[in-house]
């Protein structure tokens, strides 16, 4: 039998299996095409000998390959337009940034939980928020890149407040000790190490809120530029990424501070030496 693929293609059974696909192979050839740069970044690693090329080329490899799988992951979800669709992948991506967070954070005690639990804190009353005063309405296709963004954001930031807390109650123990002896609640006895982890992991969204714009244009609004809107346009949906951005990180970090409080102390209100006894 004689295979003509035109013809396969033109009936409606070749159409709605292969026109997807035929598609999605044409538009990566521009992504293709911009590989030659990092192929440019393994040329300078070897001729550096910084023995970095072979982990650029699993990078991008690995990374071509994720996106295309959540690029066809997405399309099937906002196809189904259901709410389960959008909190199923909220889940997941809480998940994977909670085991992120704690493994930055990996001297903490059920790290990943408290870190997953912090993440799904912080964006969750943010994305609330934003629904209820009607920014973004509940559908797949905005809900989800939205929460995306917020999440990986407060990933970082989750993480960072952590490890920096934990760090510097160790390096800072006789000084919280002393404190517990005099009375002291857990609280009252690490608020200056508190404060110094939040100020350090928050201080990068808020820089980069002062000069978002004038250093950089950020990834949604490129993209809603190169898509055709109005700078203006593109302007306004950057104002409201960077408040969630803001309010999502706070929450998050502040919570990891509670949560990380009953790993670090006993009930007697003391030290719990083995969380500090490693490096």
């Amino acid at each position: 039998m004689d295979f003509d693929l035109d013809e396969l293609l033109s009936s409606g059974v070749g159409s709605y299996n292969f026109e997807w696909l035929l598609t999605f192979l044409k538009g990566m050839i521009k992504p293709l095409a911009a590989t030659a740069v990092v192929l440019v970044a393994v040329i300078l690693s070897y001729m550096q000998n910084l023995g970095l090329g072979g982990e650029m080329v699993y990078s991008i490899v690995r990374a071509f390959l994720q996106l295309s799988v959540i690029g066809f992951v997405l399309q099937f979800i906002f196809s189904q337009d259901h709410a389960v669709w959008i909190i199923l992948a909220y889940i997941f991506m809480v998940s994977v940034a909670g085991y992120t967070a704690g493994q930055r954070a990996k001297h903490v005690p059920r790290g990943k939980l408290v870190a997953g639990a912090s993440i799904l804190a912080g964006t969750a009353v943010t994305m609330f928020l934003l629904v209820i005063l009607n920014v973004f309405p509940f559908t797949p296709r905005y809900i989800i890149p939205v929460a995306g963004m917020m999440v990986g954001n407060a990933m970082t930031v989750t993480g960072v407040t952590m490890k920096r807390l934990r760090d510097d109650i160790k390096v800072q123990m006789n000084l919280v000790e002393t404190a517990l002896a005099l009375g002291a609640t857990p609280r009252q006895a690490t608020l200056q190490q508190v404060k110094r982890a939040l100020v350090i992991a928050l201080s990068p969204v808020l820089d980069n809120a002062k000069t978002v714009g004038l250093i950089s244009l950020p990834g949604a609004m490129t993209g809603l530029i190169m898509g055709g809107a109005s700078p203006l346009e593109a302007i306004q949906l950057q104002i409201v990424v960077m408040n969630m951005l803001i309010g999502a990180s706070t929450v998050s970090s502040i919570m990891s501070t509670y949560l990380c409080w009953p790993a670090f102390f006993t009930k007697a209100y003391q030290l719990e030496t083995k969380v500090f006894s490693t490096d």
